[in-house]
Parts: structure tokens; C-alpha cells; sequence
């Protein structure tokens, strides 16, 4: 079987479902932006973009022909590719860029599976959950423009998948009957608790391992949609009760979803300034973004891990660390509690609560020996329900194949 998996920034989703398609003996080809870009030998055709966005078009439209334009730009390269003879049978994308948009007109009998990560909603949603960060002018309107793409790709896919049930039910309903949810898959045979690891602080030349009281908290940048500023201000009081302890944060001064700060300069100075005058900041460590055998065992030593979202798009990290066997302190926010159930195989928490985040955190500090249960919990957790090998591969393989 001939199968094309579609992804601007591959591998993204498919680290470990393109490759492993291959080793099953199908022919795979990848198509991205990333021309450097080449897993496990399987062939990638780049694509670039036609034109820029236009500089007059309305604002609401600005994602809408940014997405229209990476379309074209796959179709044509579709169309090259399939010149060149390689005829998908299966084509599996994610739907969120535009890039699937013209698929089922380039290669009309081709089997399509969109990923679809989010469909936005003016209300009920991250757009209007955090009160300190209130909504642009006319959110409904804006998130209906928004989906404009994502709904053309769905219509004209024969399946979507989705990797939470609370992300597929943020679709409409008449899209909702095309999608299956299953997890892209958490490779729990690499990530396993190791109760001897380390890292080095370089900054300090310090070595941490478990019961050195660290706490952790991964996002790819530090922003408002990831709790960052919930979690600064919850320093204050963690490190005041607990004079030994040491917080790493591991993400980039960047934004990935919603808009940057008014102010200039990054969330991650802004936040800083309001607490670095309460904190003792030679026991804070911000590492930017490192290497992914570097974040593991910084979740490794982890003695208290805290995930905050509102509600949006499940990040891996937080199956990642689950899997690892942390103690994970989460937001209690949807789709974080579609995984944890407090008190079993992990701690929910108050996203606008600061003193409730800390006084969790020092707990499990303070009583380590209380939370054994819960990290074996939180790691048997991924293993049963988001192993990619054994749980969430044969689902993928009967979607893909259509059996």
C-alpha cells in the first residue's frame, strides 16, 4: 500500500506511526516544509508556499488564505508527485494548516485521514477561560472564520481522528460522526521510570536526581495558555516552605498559541518580574528547550510535576511524565481530566489558584512515600490506555487501511 502522511512540520504526530507503516512493508513518502527532514530513511518532497499573505485582506481571513495558499502549495506537489508515479492509496494529514484542504480533488479515489486536533469555539473553550486574558473583538465570528479550512478538509476526508474525546467533541456534531478518537501513542517501552537517573544544572554545576525536591514544568514556550503565569505566581510559596527545593522550567520565550504579550519582551520576563523580587531565583532554572533524552530525565528526577492548561489541546508531556512515573500535579481542565483522576494517578488543581498549585506541590514534596501509588497508577494509566505499540497501532493501522 502506497501511503502519503502530510505534515508541515513532520514528524509531529506521526514520529512513530510513519516509520513503523514502513517497517510493516507499505511504501511510505512524507511531504513537509522541512526539506532537512528525514526519518528513518522514508523519502520527504518539500513543499514551499506560492506567494505571501496578503497585507489588506481582513484580519478574520489572514488564517484562512495563509491556509488556502499552503493548500495550493500541496496540491500542486501532489499533483508532481503523482506524475512522478507515486499513486497514494492512503493519505493521513493534519488538518490544522491547510494542508489538506485540495487533497481529495488532486487524488479523488485515495483514502483521506485528517488529524483533527481542534476545532475552535468562540465559547467554552480557551478563548474565553482565562479572565486576565479576555477575548478579541468578536470571538464567535473569528473562531467561525477559523475553521473554515478544518471543516473543508473533514468534509472531504473518509475518517478523522482526533486524540481525545474532549477534542473531537469540540467539532459540530455533523463532523463529529467522521472522526474516531484515538491517541497519536506514548512509546512506554523507552519511556520507563528510572530511579537512578540525573541531570546536571549546568548554570551551578549542580547534580539533581529524585528526593533532591525538583520540580518540573514543560511546555514548548512559556505562556498564559499553559498555566505559566499560574505557576510563577506559585513559586513564591512553594519556595518559601520548602527552603531545599529546585524548579526547572523547560520551554522557549516564544508564543504558540493565542497572542503575544501587549507589553513586548515575552511572557516569560513578564511573569518573572512580578515574583522575582519574592523568589530566591539561584533555585530557578529556566534550560530554554534541550534535547528530548535531556527532558526525559529531567522528568525522571522530577519529584513533582506540574502540567496547567486551559482547555485545549492535550500536550504529550504530560503522558510523557505519567509514563515515566511522576507525580503529575495537573489543571483541573478539560482534557487533562479525561486522563487524571485526582487522588489515583495524579493531583488536580485550581488552574487560578496559586496557593492551592503550591500547597499541592509542597505535599508531595513533604510526603514523598504518600504519592508512590499514584505514579505507578499514572504510569500504568499510559500503558493501558495510550501505548502506541500495543493500543493505539492496531486502531491506527484499521483506520488507515479502512478494515
Amino acid at each position: 500500500m502506497n501511503i502519503l502522511f502530510i505534515h508541515q512540520n513532520f514528524p509531529g504526530q506521526y514520529r512513530a506511526l510513519a516509520p513503523t507503516m514502513q517497517h510493516k512493508g507499505h511504501k511510505v513518502m512524507v511531504m513537509s516544509t522541512r526539506k532537512d527532514m528525514h526519518l528513518m530513511g522514508i523519502p520527504n518532497i518539500s513543499y514551499q508556499n506560492g506567494r505571501n499573505s496578503s497585507h489588506q485582506i481582513h484580519p478574520w481571513l489572514q488564517s484562512t488564505e495563509s491556509a488556502i495558499i499552503r493548500g495550493e502549495s500541496v496540491a500542486r506537489s501532489l499533483q508532481q508527485l503523482v506524475s512522478n508515479g507515486f499513486v497514494p492509496d492512503v493519505i493521513v494529514g493534519h488538518s490544522g494548516w491547510g494542508e489538506m484542504q485540495f487533497i481529495r480533488q488532486v487524488t479523488p479515489h485515495a483514502r483521506i485521514v485528517s488529524f483533527c486536533e481542534y476545532f475552535y469555539n468562540g465559547s467554552g473553550s480557551d478563548v474565553d477561560f482565562d479572565p486576565e486574558f479576555p477575548p478579541t473583538q468578536d470571538p464567535m465570528l473569528r473562531c467561525h472564520v477559523r475553521n473554515l479550512h478544518l471543516t473543508s478538509a473533514l468534509v472531504d476526508s473518509d475518517v478523522g481522528v482526533s486524540p481525545t474525546h474532549w477534542q473531537a467533541d469540540q467539532f459540530p456534531s455533523f463532523l463529529r460522526k467522521k472522526i474516531e478518537v484515538v491517541h497519536d501513542g506514548i512509546e512506554t517501552h523507552r519511556l520507563t521510570p528510572n530511579e537512578s537517573a540525573w541531570i546536571q544544572l549546568g548554570r551551578d554545576n549542580i547534580r539533581a536526581q529524585r528526593g533532591d525536591e525538583i520540580i518540573t514544568f514543560i511546555n514548548r514556550n512559556l505562556e498564559p495558555m499553559r498555566g505559566y503565569h499560574s505557576f510563577m505566581r506559585a513559586l513564591p510559596f512553594i519556595l518559601e516552605a520548602r527552603p531545599k527545593a529546585r524548579v526547572i522550567l523547560l520551554g522557549g520565550n516564544e508564543v504558540s498559541y493565542g497572542p503575544a504579550p501587549a507589553s513586548g519582551g515575552g511572557y516569560k520576563a513578564q511573569f518573572l518580574r512580578e515574583v522575582q523580587d519574592r523568589i530566591d531565583l539561584s533555585r530557578v532554572h529556566f534550560v530554554g528547550q534541550v534535547p528530548y533524552n535531556i527532558m526525559v530525565n529531567m522528568l525522571r528526577v522530577s519529584d513533582a510535576h506540574v502540567y496547567l492548561t486551559v482547555p485545549f489541546v492535550l500536550s504529550w508531556s504530560m503522558l510523557e511524565a505519567m509514563s515515566l512515573g511522576c507525580c503529575v500535579i495537573g489543571s483541573a481542565t478539560p482534557p487533562v481530566q479525561e486522563v487524571i483522576e485526582h487522588g489515583k494517578n495524579g493531583l488536580l488543581v485550581d488552574f487560578f489558584n496559586p496557593e492551592q498549585i503550591a500547597r499541592q506541590v509542597c505535599e508531595v514534596l513533604e510526603r514523598p512515600q504518600d504519592y508512590q501509588d499514584i505514579r505507578r497508577a499514572a504510569r500504568q494509566t499510559v500503558v493501558d490506555r495510550y501505548d502506541f505499540q500495543n493500543v493505539c497501532l492496531p486502531q491506527h493501522e484499521r483506520i488507515i487501511t479502512g478494515q
